[in-house]
């Protein structure tokens, strides 16, 4: 599916939509792709939303810079880190006031349920649609560069839930430390959790980091965090 962005440029976003949906009562979900672009990996975590009952868009937030349909490789992150350091805040908030209006139109959605999911730094843009959309709740996976966007923390609408790796070597204390204290600061609820046993892309069951255990209990806890937030 094909967005148009306020800038004036235009976006292909994967969508996944439950099978047994019906009127606007279903949460809406968007899901923010790690450095390496909509690939199948995120295009599962939307589709295991989708059989939660989610109605999902995955925006492809290169799509200033890369063509659609981009996908990069795990194993040459050298070659994406143009494609990272060419994004925008400004040109990010764009693209997700347009996935959130997409989602706020939609026909089976309800706008007062309305999350935000990212992963690395997927993560750290989900932190900023907290900031910038009137979410309901946000989540965070082990989000990369966070520290860059602490200071939006003071704009957080919604509770936010952050997962951190305590084996993650990509992701410093100062970080973690960085983000939560910009919460405190700001009066925001959060729940902040990590797992000492996990490394940084621990949920990606198609990278060598994966840990099964971390995975599912993040997830378990993700949609137990999203369903006591929903209004």
């Amino acid at each position: 599916m094909n967005l148009e962005i306020a800038d004036g440029t235009d976006m292909e976003c994967y969508t996944a939509i439950p099978k047994d949906a019906v009127g606007k009562t279903n949460p809406g979900i968007i899901v923010l792709q790690e450095a390496f672009g909509v690939n199948h990996h995120i295009r599962d975590v939307a589709d295991r939303f989708a059989a939660q009952g989610f109605i999902v868009i995955a925006p492809e937030l290169y799509h200033r810079n890369a063509p659609p349909y981009f996908e990069g490789s795990y194993s040459d992150i050298d070659a994406i880190r143009p494609l990272m350091s060419a994004m925008t805040v400004e040109g990010t908030e764009a693209d997700l006031k347009a996935a959130h209006h997409w989602l706020s139109q939609h026909e089976l959605v309800n706008p007062a349920n309305i999350f935000s999911i990212g992963y690395c730094m997927g993560g750290r843009v989900s932190f900023l649609a907290n900031a910038t959309l009137p979410l309901a709740a946000g989540v965070s996976y082990y989000a990369g560069g966070i520290k860059m966007v602490a200071d939006k923390a003071k704009n957080i609408h919604g509770r936010h839930l952050f997962f951190w790796g305590g084996l993650d070597k990509h992701i410093g204390q100062d970080q973690i430390d960085a983000v939560i204290q910009a919460m405190d600061n700001a009066g925001k609820e959060y729940v902040n959790v990590k797992i000492s046993y996990a490394d940084h892309a621990f949920a990606c069951d198609e990278r060598p980091a994966y840990n099964e255990k971390a995975a599912k209990e993040a997830w378990a806890l993700t949609l137990a965090f999203l369903k006591n937030n929903m209004q």
